[in-house]
């Protein structure tokens, strides 16, 4: 295991280092001078000796190459730049905005789980009832409705009208409730298809007829045996989720006020604050690089073949 590990941490290096060269060179690339952009944010007069004297400083004049090769030593060190708009350390920003990238995405996930995997066992337990067909028609509505319209609906329900919630998720508990709804719909949704197709395929194998044929209890023989050989599909989706929502919902922290790294990035993009753009890319794929690999060891806890096979 431990061999694998490493080589799989060896196959992420050329992974990262390809995303921040496309990264860089994307803003590279930009039609709008960084310079320009940095003495505009802070609201520094612009002229031509002034825009040049900055470009000096910022080292935008060194051939493109040599500008990366120092940016992605810089990034190495921890240092990811400076924010043009507050004139922050980008890494001090994206530190400040993740605990409340962390809380949404926390909340959402756990709602998704408590609802999503009893929902997705009743509709393959009862494939083909009443209950399943009203299971997978409000899933088709689920997945359809986007996250924007979805959060807008339920401000105007329950905090225009209803008065129940806060419009503004100002970093209360009340706060976090429209949010966190907006956010965990479509991946309920998601989540009740695939658990519900996950389990209709395990009740199909022979052992699920055994263990009937000697009269195991239904109920053992579904949340002893099928569910639990039903997890890595959960697991898989997990892992995939976990890491969209810690590169923060844009859309829905937007929306809400919510101070993460969604709204951080979408401020920066608004600003073309390129330092604070390029930083959470990197931020992105170093979380799904990390998350994809925490998923395949996991499998190695919930399926022996895997280990089996990385052992063979």
């Amino acid at each position: 295991m431990g061999n694998y590990i490493t080589k799989r941490l060896f196959q992420l290096i050329p992974i990262l280092l390809g995303v921040s060269f496309i990264t860089f060179a994307l803003m590279y690339i930009a039609p709008s001078d960084p310079a320009e952009m940095k003495l505009s944010a802070q609201g520094t007069a612009v002229s031509q000796e002034v825009i040049d004297e900055t470009r000096e400083e910022m080292g935008l004049n060194k051939p493109f190459i040599e500008q990366y090769l120092i940016w992605l030593l810089n990034l190495l060190k921890g240092d990811m730049g400076v924010s043009y708009v507050d004139n922050l350390p980008v890494s001090k920003k994206i530190v400040n905005a993740l605990p409340s990238t962390i809380i949404l995405a926390f909340s959402s996930m756990i709602l998704t789980l408590v609802i999503s995997i009893p929902l997705g066992v009743l509709s393959a337990v009862k494939q083909n009832r009443l209950i399943d067909y009203l299971i997978r028609f409000f899933t088709f509505i689920g997945t359809s409705v986007p996250n924007f319209f979805l959060a807008l609906v339920l401000i105007y329900v329950f905090a225009m009208q209803l008065g129940l919630l806060p419009v503004l998720a100002s970093g209360s508990i009340k706060g976090l409730i429209l949010p966190t709804i907006a956010l965990a719909t479509v991946m309920i949704s998601k989540y009740i298809r695939q658990v519900r197709a996950a389990v209709l395929e395990e009740l199909k194998k022979d052992y699920v007829m055994g263990a009937r044929s000697r009269g195991i209890q239904e109920g053992v023989i579904l949340f002893k045996n099928v569910l639990r050989n039903s997890m890595i599909t959960i697991v898989t989706l997990v892992g995939l989720s976990i890491g969209s929502l810690l590169g923060g919902a844009a859309v829905v922290e937007t929306i809400f006020v919510w101070r993460g790294l969604g709204k951080m990035v979408v401020d920066a993009i608004g600003a073309r604050d390129y330092p604070v753009i390029q930083g959470f890319v990197v931020w992105m794929a170093i979380i799904y690089v990390l998350v994809n690999l925490l998923t395949d060891l996991s499998y190695h806890l919930l399926d022996p073949r895997v280990k089996e096979g990385w052992e063979g």
